[in-house]
């Protein structure tokens, strides 16, 4: 059966899916396609319903519950750190200042308007981000993905979305990025089979960590050294993207309270309830 599985171009995605892609996970009767996209041409498309597996960032998970399910597997967390409001050193920002960020559906996109809700947001692709903050394009802009580790000379982090998040959230909760969704037309058994697969490949990634990244860097399938991809994926593809934990849970809940507070969607929404639900085989085994 053949899976249009869809996920960012960032470091993160690319290694917790190329276990898979390398033959290192048994995918049973499964043919996953390869479709590499920015994250928010994956909101956008999620929205469209274009693809049966998705990464999506978690502030859009909303907009598409009646379509997709959330997977327990290949999600991406901060926790003391995450996406960067930088600006040139020395330049002060005003209430209203002109920022870009990486899409109108990410999740640094929802904290960071409900934070500066006078700033003026214009969006491009997060690679362009930094310059246009270095030639005056814009006064600030949200940096992600390994941008977040090296940027240029002139520029000085503002303020860290880690930093907003605990101040609408709280302490004690790491800060929710972005996971995986699968398609809710697809078969209840296909989509386990699905989740199950890709917990273990996040599984073995981790296991397999240095040889991957070696692999990864000789093909020229990461931006960064295998080095820097490494401090990387300590940060967002560890052993705690393999699969859902009650922290992480508790952290969606709140990230998604916080958005019905301030009138982002219509309900309030429980993550559990947009989970796959692992009893289904034994109930239907039974």
């Amino acid at each position: 059966m053949r899976i249009d599985l869809a996920h960012s171009p960032d470091a993160d995605d690319i290694f917790m899916y190329f276990a898979i892609k390398f033959g290192w996970v048994d995918i049973k009767d499964y043919e996953f396609s390869n479709i590499g996209l920015d994250i928010e041409t994956l909101n956008v498309e999620a929205l469209k319903g274009t693809y049966d597996v998705s990464a999506v960032s978690f502030g859009l998970y909303p907009l598409i519950k009646d379509n997709y399910a959330l997977l327990r597997t290949a999600v991406s967390f901060g926790d003391g750190y995450g996406p960067k409001l930088i600006k040139r050193k020395s330049s002060r920002l005003r209430a209203n200042f002109k920022v870009a960020l990486s899409g109108r559906y990410t999740t640094n996109a929802m904290l960071f308007r409900i934070y500066y809700p006078k700033a003026r947001v214009v969006y491009m692709d997060f690679m362009d981000i930094e310059q246009a903050v270095v030639s005056g394009a814009v006064d600030a802009g949200v940096l992600i993905h390994e941008s977040i580790l090296d940027f240029d000379d002139s520029l000085e982090v503002e303020k860290e979305m880690w930093d907003i998040w605990v101040e609408l959230a709280g302490d004690g909760l790491p800060l929710p990025l972005g996971g995986m969704a699968v398609r809710r037309s697809l078969p209840l058994n296909r989509a386990l089979d699905i989740e199950d697969i890709l917990i273990d490949g996040v599984r073995v990634a981790n296991d397999r960590k240095d040889e991957l990244c070696l692999k990864l860097e000789a093909n020229s399938l990461v931006r960064i050294s295998s080095q820097m991809l490494s401090k990387y994926l300590d940060m967002y593809a560890s052993d705690d993207s393999m699969e859902l934990s009650e922290i992480q849970l508790k952290a969606l809940d709140k990230l998604y309270e916080i958005g019905y507070k301030n009138g982002l969607w219509e309900t309030p929404i429980v993550t559990e309830d947009y989970l796959l639900p692992k009893e289904y085989r034994e109930l239907r085994n039974s």
